[in-house]
């Protein structure tokens, strides 16, 4: 079994993360099948958006240690190298909103995963831990990369060092998170989100990350220079015709991510 499940619910492609019994951490045929997702998600123009959400009471433990030290295992540098550096390019990069549903503990690079997304929703009953420093090891799947950027180097160091656990609310009041949301009905409230994001102009919400994600590289008149790129080829799509012109009629625009 590669343990994951997939379905597709009016354009949006809900991914589920299916190992449970070990709080849904990674083993190298699902990480190698969750990319092949992503993969497809990207490619197929009717899937407008993804939801990723874990089975039980837990979004995703990271990796399955027992996997990492088998002897004829993958080891370190082929887990990281092979599996998570590959999920979260696929994620950072996607044509497609990705939406992370966390209904429980993000731990290690499972945290990881769920910061690269997009829109982070939380249950009340998630939590989110950078478990590596329990184990002689440092934050990987891009964790280095996007926690300081979302909470700042001296917070971002302290939960690294000390492993400790972010609730959910706590996490909402850094920025970690988009919104956090009542535990019961978790997963339909989060779909709507989902859904939600799926009836927008797709092209325009991909430029708009490709935007916001070379922001945090570049100085303000190459931003702005970028921005001017792509708002020309924003400007050439049916969506925007059609935001204007519902505009104009006083209606609510169709969308066809095109």
């Amino acid at each position: 079994m590669d343990h994951i499940l997939t379905e597709i619910i009016q354009n949006v492609m809900v991914i589920r993360l299916d190992r449970p019994e070990k709080f849904n951490s990674f083993i190298r045929p699902m990480a190698l099948r969750f990319q092949e997702e992503l993969t497809h998600a990207a490619e197929d123009d009717d899937i407008r958006a993804v939801m990723i959400i874990g089975v039980g009471k837990a979004f995703c433990a990271g990796q399955d240690l027992a996997e990492a030290i088998q002897i004829d295992g993958p080891g370190l540098s082929r887990i990281v190298s092979e599996h998570y550096n590959p999920i979260i390019h696929a994620i950072v990069h996607h044509p497609k909103p990705i939406v992370a549903a966390v209904n429980g503990v993000a731990a290690g690079a499972g945290a990881n995963i769920a910061l690269a997304c997009d829109i982070v929703l939380a249950s009340e009953q998630a939590s989110f831990i950078q478990a590596f420093s329990k184990i002689g090891l440092i934050p990987d799947s891009g964790g280095t990369y996007f926690l300081p950027k979302l909470v700042g180097r001296q917070k971002a160091l302290g939960m690294m060092m000390f492993g400790d656990k972010i609730d959910a609310h706590t996490a909402d009041s850094l920025g970690m998170v988009y919104k956090v949301l009542p535990a019961e009905n978790f997963e339909s409230a989060a779909l709507e989100y989902a859904h939600t994001l799926a009836s927008l102009p797709t092209k325009a919400l991909h430029w708009t990350k490709v935007a916001v994600n070379q922001g945090f590289l570049q100085d303000l008149d190459t931003q702005l220079a970028l921005e001017d790129k792509l708002q020309t080829q924003a400007g050439q799509t049916h969506d925007y015709q059609e935001g204007v012109q519902a505009f104009l009629e006083k209606r609510k625009p169709n969308f066809k991510g095109n």
